[in-house]
């Protein structure tokens, strides 16, 4: 293969795309280019140990600079991607150059939605997309004593366990009804609620913001919610969820409809393009198509598109899973809540950890566990396979589930 490949977006999912070229044999030319500066990094640490102060922010990158000359991979920090052209094959830079392709792999990812309020824009309200931002939040919480997070998703909790750590009074506003409503199961949900209650933040559903107030010169000082209450803030972080970058795809004339739109093997409409991680919308095997935003699905996603560019194109039917630290707990989800109307309870939520195994009918559509990795690991077998184990066998501790699995084989 000698064809050359170029890949728009440096995060996990570009990246991804450009190693496993090599690993496949890949002998063409590869030019991965991100619009940030710096290496290729992780983003799950963001939100979690370098907010924490564990971890500095050199330590987040994948891979050191050597790796990119070893394996002759063309990064381009610091660059942006203006133009294609599907007629000519190329892509143009804002700086003025144009570069050849043969493959062009779209992983643009997204960015952080705003918060359509006054006084968003003022110094103290800030939103974690990107280690420059996770950098900001954890020098201006380390002397915050009233941080507000609006937004109770994933990120906007663990940014609340991280800000509580730091002794800081935490309120955590979310519109909706519940918590993480489309994300977790009523039960799960609710469990950690009660963790980050029990550590001292404050949760608060239903709640309408009406404005961000300043201090007249700029600086954010409070959230004022509808009705007039307010709350002090000295620092406001924003988690109200993010939007697929799909400006480029758009430019190029692809389909795109709340991500670029592909088939089954992550192609566009255009045979000589890819999407792939947080930027693109996929059919399931079922025929849904979804939007994923995961570290798991960026790289199984980008695998599978670098098997495609070296001639080994197959359906993309990766399991989908995800993880958070939350607190004490460490949660995984295996598969996708959607359709689901049950529960099953296996382990004890008073004890060491337990699972919610939530099905759709008969059928198993996905499994949270927490502080239960090897529940984790045994659930996505299942899933792969399949195989919808009985309610009651699993909510029986004492069943031995990767027996199951055996089982049925």
């Amino acid at each position: 293969m000698t064809g050359a490949v170029v890949i728009v977006g440096a995060g996990q999912a570009g990246f991804q795309v450009a190693a496993s070229l090599r690993q496949r044999g890949h002998d063409g030319p590869v030019t991965l280019i991100g619009d940030e500066p710096g290496l290729p990094y992780q983003r799950p640490p963001l939100s979690k140990d370098v907010l924490a102060g564990a971890v500095e922010p050199a330590t987040t990158a994948l891979r050191p600079e050597t790796f990119f000359a070893k394996h002759d991979i063309a990064l381009r920090s610091g660059e942006q991607v203006v133009g294609v052209d599907r007629g000519r094959r190329t892509v143009a830079l804002a700086a003025g150059e144009t570069l050849a392709y043969d493959a062009l792999v779209l992983a643009t990812g997204a960015r952080p939605r705003p918060l359509p309020v006054p006084g968003a824009e003022l110094d103290g309200v800030l939103a974690l997309r990107t280690l420059a931002d996770a950098v900001t939040i954890r020098d201006r919480m380390t002397a915050s004593t009233h941080v507000v997070v609006i937004g109770a998703g994933f990120i906007g909790l663990e940014v609340a366990a991280g800000a509580r750590k730091r002794d800081a009074e935490v309120t955590v506003l979310e519109v909706a009804p519940r918590v993480m409503g489309r994300a977790l199961s009523a039960a799960s949900a609710a469990h950690l609620v009660g963790r980050h209650e029990r550590a001292g933040a404050s949760i608060r559903t239903g709640a309408v913001i009406e404005r961000i107030a300043g201090d007249g010169h700029g600086r954010a000082t409070g959230v004022v919610l509808a009705g007039g209450e307010r709350l002090a803030a000295d620092l406001v972080v924003v988690g109200v969820g993010v939007t697929p970058a799909t400006e480029l795809a758009e430019q190029a004339g692809l389909a795109v409809a709340d991500g670029v739109l592909v088939d089954l093997t992550l192609r566009t409409e255009d045979p000589h393009i890819w999407a792939i991680g947080d930027c693109c919308r996929f059919p399931l095997p079922s025929g849904q198509r979804v939007r994923l935003e995961s570290v798991q699905n960026a790289t199984d996603q980008a695998r599978a598109v670098a098997a495609a560019i070296t001639g080994e194109a197959t359906a993309y039917d990766a399991v989908p899973w995800f993880w958070t630290d939350q607190q004490d707990a460490k949660l995984q989800i295996a598969g996708l809540l959607d359709g689901h109307d049950r529960t099953v309870l296996r382990g004890d939520p008073d004890g060491n950890g337990h699972s919610v195994f939530c099905y759709a009918g008969e059928w198993l559509v996905a499994v949270e566990s927490i502080n239960r990795p090897r529940d984790h690991l045994a659930a996505r077998k299942l899933l792969a396979a399949g195989f919808s184990p009985r309610p009651d066998a699993v909510a029986d501790d004492a069943t031995d589930l990767r027996e199951l699995l055996v089982a049925q084989a």
